[in-house]
């Protein structure tokens, strides 16, 4: 599925609440869906600037595909995280760095979250499509 599908569906599942009690309730539920991160990925240089939670987020590049793994100490934001990882993991990079994640605003997070979670939002973008752009920097060199 492309990114574009997967955001699609991401706005689906929200469109289907109208209260925004509802909606933290499901990033809530994203978020607790998530695997764990191994305790051996929780450093530093893994911790994601400008969040006032703390989130790790790290990347694997395996077959030309970016895979994300992320936690977060925070609900919502492990939620928010959830929602990045579902859009973005699985792709290559081009599709990554490409992207337009226009989900955020359509189901209304930009909005909803305060200064503070939207700023670390877009640090999390930020760092993922770093990532990204890594990769592809690499892959770039070697052709």
């Amino acid at each position: 599925m492309s990114i574009e599908e997967l955001q699609n569906e991401v706005v689906e599942e929200f469109s289907d609440f109208t209260d925004w009690m509802d909606k933290y309730q499901l990033l809530i539920d994203l978020g607790g869906d998530m695997e764990p991160l191994e305790e051996k990925y929780k450093t530093e240089e893994n911790l994601i600037n400008g969040c006032q939670s703390r989130v790790w987020v790290v990347a694997d590049y395996t077959d030309g595909l970016v895979n994300y793994k992320a936690e977060s100490d925070a609900l919502i934001v492990k939620g928010l995280i959830a929602l990045l990882l579902r859009v973005l993991s699985g792709h290559t990079p081009r599709e990554i760095v490409d992207a337009d994640l226009f989900f955020i605003d359509r189901i209304g997070l930009r909005e909803h979250l305060s200064p503070t979670r939207s700023n670390g939002l877009l640090a999390m973008v930020k760092q993922m499509k770093l990532y990204a752009l890594t990769f592809q920097a690499k892959e770039d060199a070697q052709a």
